[in-house]
């Protein structure tokens, strides 16, 4: 006899609490998704297209919309903490589950280290003792400890320092696009001719690394009040507020800067910055810079020890104390101070160039994954009325499909290599655990076997 209290088979209980409403939601993919990349993004696609470079914009944002709306379908089916690999791992087995956590988890230590270290450098220009090894060093301690403490004590104090840093970041931004248009000059605008499909594709797939972020705000799903509303609606809130502001950033930009905007690569929008308020525009945006930057890291830290603790409790992910809850605050404290610890000592350490080579694809293989868990788990679990589902079919998880394999690609030699080592090796690691286990098992069974009498 069925009760309605049965879960679905795709779903587990947490133990989290549902606090996150759809603006808190929207303010985390928003946070995650600005970093620091958009404080240069407009001159390198400048260089690449000129006048014509929104082209560029509106092809990535078709296609990360794609990617997004098999993101909000999954994400309404697939409730629980973990994000992709959540969804993946539901879909698809252990193996796919291990896969996916460990590159998200590596390629967000990695950027986390890479960031931090740029804060201190964009610091060290106000305060020039930053740049000094041992406060480098306490500032590296300062940072990761006092977000693993706030996220500790709940996802609540996390989130306010999400929407502070998401607040912190959009005020300079939108001061620049607002204030700037005084300063338009209509002849920067004009398209000189049409763009390449071969020329928006280049610059398509360097901006597609900006809109990275979206999907890690999706692994506080354990978390989400009322899901299968809530994540649809803050997915297109979250994307769409992202696209509209870059666009408008780089319609700015252009339209002040004109073909000098590309002569700028280092930090453009400070320049920008500098010639709508003068010197104090080049300090906001520099800071602005530093905020945002922060901001992501903030945002890593509070939803990236969540697909930890997913992938613990599943069993994926070792040791098991790693899932375990806080009584009091119930938060997954241990996964909170392990990812934090990791990235202080490698933010401590300096830049990981090979990871930072291998997340780049390490993502893309996510979102691959994520679209053919749409079409799987569609044959795995009834249409339920409640959630989203993405309409045309399978059209979009094919397309999407086609898309990232377009993607890949286009990837270096030195990427795909870098990928296809990582991949390898992590399929060694999670194949030789299961010989263990299993191993141990036979072992147990043999003694707990009855002895013949001599």
């Amino acid at each position: 006899m069925n009760s309605s209290h049965t879960h679905s088979p795709l779903q587990k209980e947490d133990g989290l609490k549902r606090t996150v409403g759809v603006w808190g939601l929207s303010a985390n993919i928003v946070n995650l998704t600005i970093g620091g990349g958009i404080f240069i993004l407009p001159a390198i696609v400048a260089a690449g297209l000129g006048s014509a470079s929104i082209a560029a914009y509106l092809f990535c944002g078709f296609l990360i919309a794609l990617v997004m709306l098999c993101f909000a379908e999954v994400g309404s089916k697939v409730t629980d903490s973990g994000g992709a690999y959540t969804y993946i791992e539901s879909a698809f087995g252990r193996y796919a589950g291990f896969l996916t956590a460990n590159l998200f988890i590596i390629s967000a230590f990695a950027a986390d280290a890479a960031i931090a270290n740029a804060i201190v450098e964009i610091l060290a220009s106000f305060v020039p003792v930053m740049a000094s090894g041992w406060a480098r060093i306490t500032f590296m301690l300062v940072l990761f400890g006092s977000l693993a403490m706030i996220n500790v004590i709940g996802i609540k104090s996390g989130m306010r320092v999400v929407l502070f840093t998401t607040t912190a970041k959009l005020i300079p931004l939108l001061l620049l696009v607002l204030i700037g248009w005084k300063d338009v000059t209509g002849s920067n605008l004009i398209w000189e001719s049409l763009p390449s499909v071969k020329s928006v594709g280049e610059m398509s797939l360097i901006l597609f690394f900006a809109f990275i972020g979206a999907e890690t705000g999706l692994s506080i799903g354990g978390e989400v009040k009322n899901p299968k509303k809530t994540i649809p609606k803050a997915v297109f809130i979250g994307v769409s507020g992202v696209l509209l502001l870059y666009m408008l950033i780089q319609t700015v930009s252009l339209g002040v800067m004109g073909d000098a905007l590309a002569d700028f690569q280092a930090n453009p929008l400070a320049e920008v910055g500098n010639r709508i308020f003068g010197p104090a525009g080049l300090t906001l945006i520099t800071l602005g810079a530093a905020v945002s930057m922060f901001g992501t890291v903030s945002g890593t830290n509070t939803n990236l020890p969540r697909v930890i603790f997913a992938g613990a409790r599943d069993g994926v992910i070792p040791p098991a104390i790693l899932a375990r809850v806080h009584p009091k605050y119930i938060t997954p404290h241990v996964a909170i101070i392990l990812y934090s610890s990791v990235s202080f000592l490698l933010a401590s350490v300096g830049e990981i160039k090979a990871l930072m080579i291998a997340s780049s694809g390490a993502i893309l293989l996510v979102y691959l994954g994520v679209a053919f868990s749409v079409i799987k788990l569609r044959k795995l679990q009834p249409v339920d009325p409640g959630s989203f589902t993405i309409p045309g079919g399978y059209t979009v998880p094919v397309v999407t499909s086609l898309v990232i394999l377009w993607f890949l690609s286009h990837l270096t030699g030195q990427e795909a290599i870098g990928m296809a080592i990582l991949v390898a090796v992590l399929t060694g690691v999670f194949f030789g655990m299961r010989w263990i286990r299993v191993w141990a098992a036979d072992q147990l069974v043999e003694l707990s076997e009855p002895k013949p009498m001599k």
